[in-house]
């Protein structure tokens, strides 16, 4: 989802780079030339992963550490051991530990992770693990979140869990079409300190833009 003008335009219309009438835009990418392009277009957050064409996994440390010496812009760190479901063996849970220490080392601003259980509620156990290893870094929930049994459940889980943000596209196969489960999450939502908008980006926002790089990303 792109939004027209330049981002000098974007600037000035919210007084922050990387936001407009209070959107904020963020782009998953998978190399550093990528990253480089996004800030320059106008991003104001960048979700780091490789394997797009699999949903996203954990980007090498290598390419982190060199985007964090390219851009300007908080970089969020995908923290997936592979592509396909999200139900993971020990093995893989100590592989999602160990990225989350690199990742922190390397300068990552925020993590990105999500797991499941095998009757698709959110793997609390584990999530609260990882989430304690995040800290004091945000967390994001991926989009996992759309293959959950019960979504309003969900949603209170992962509030109860301390999950900043979510990514989701109302458990259908476009935001668009999920609009009407989106309304309910957001309409779910507590208040103060959460916005209530899918289109605005504040400090505890559980939705926002996300775009996967096309054009010039």
């Amino acid at each position: 989802m792109k939004r027209q003008g330049s981002s000098s335009e974007r600037t000035r219309a919210s007084g922050k780079a990387g936001t407009a009438n209070g959107f904020l835009m963020e782009v998953c990418v998978d190399s550093v030339e990528s990253a480089v392009n996004a800030e320059r277009g106008g991003a104001g957050r960048i979700e780091l992963c490789s394997g797009l064409l699999e949903g996203g996994i954990t980007p090498s440390m290598g390419v982190l550490q060199v985007v964090k010496q390219c851009v300007q812009i908080p970089v969020f760190v995908m923290i997936r051991p592979r592509g396909g479901d999200f139900l993971y063996s020990d093995r893989e849970v100590e592989v999602m530990k160990a990225d989350i220490r690199l990742a922190k080392l390397y300068g990552a601003d925020g993590l990105v992770f999500g797991a499941l259980t095998e009757d698709g509620h959110i793997d609390k156990e584990l999530c609260m693990s990882l989430v304690a290893l995040c800290r004091p870094l945000p967390v994001t929930f991926h989009r996992a979140f759309d293959m959950v049994h019960d979504p309003m459940a969900a949603l209170e889980t992962l509030l109860a869990l301390g999950f900043e943000r979510v990514l989701t596209s109302g458990c259908d196969s476009s935001a668009l079409e999920g609009l009407p489960l989106i309304k309910r999450l957001i309409d779910q939502l507590p208040a103060p300190g959460i916005y209530h908008s899918t289109l605005r980006f504040y400090v505890f926002d559980f939705f926002r833009f996300h775009v996967q790089k096309a054009g010039l990303w």
